[in-house]
């Protein structure tokens, strides 16, 4: 069973960490245009009791390093949560993705029964196969779709395409 849980989490994290990127340089294009400061861009929230742009993209990156590294039973890359422009939000992303691009596939066949425990679940764990689809990537969305929802809040132009990234289809052969 490795290729099922490194198929939907590596490239899927990658994907979306894509798309995040080619978010990010749309926001710092706002930001020149509009005459915008970043710092203004990255503590912007959609309301006063969630995290800022940069603290969910921050928890994004984690959370893809995190989810994967737990999966195969390594220790994710740290990263100090010292952001403060989008060209380092944007390293961050590279950083993380530098990181999945070293995962292969058979690191993952026993992901599916690995115990996974996590600090703020006390004396609790998942198994692998379970942790990734109700906790992994529903949280790493999350993530990632509220820092979508707070660029197109601030008004920069995004479209729904610029948050899936390209679809994989194919001419239907007649």
């Amino acid at each position: 069973m490795s290729q099922p849980l490194y198929d939907f989490s590596v490239p899927v994290f990658v994907k979306a960490l894509t798309n995040l990127k080619g978010q990010i340089l749309k926001a710092q294009a706002f930001c020149v245009e509009k005459k915008v400061e970043e710092s203004t861009l990255l503590q912007a929230r959609l309301a006063i009791d969630m995290l800022p742009l940069v603290k969910q993209i921050q928890i994004a990156t984690d959370n893809a390093k995190g989810t994967t590294a737990r999966l195969i039973g390594v220790e994710p890359p740290k990263m100090e949560d010292v952001e403060q422009s989008l060209d380092e939000l944007l390293t961050r992303i590279d950083k993380t993705l530098a990181f999945l691009a070293t995962l292969k596939p058979e690191q993952f066949e026993s992901a599916t029964q690995t115990q996974i425990r996590l600090p703020y679940f006390p004396e609790k764990h998942f198994l692998g196969g379970e942790f990734l689809p109700e906790y992994g990537l529903p949280n790493f969305f999350f993530h990632v779709v509220t820092a979508y929802a707070i660029l197109r809040h601030v008004g920069v132009s995004l479209v729904k395409a610029d948050y899936m990234g390209s679809l994989s289809m194919y001419n239907d052969e007649q």
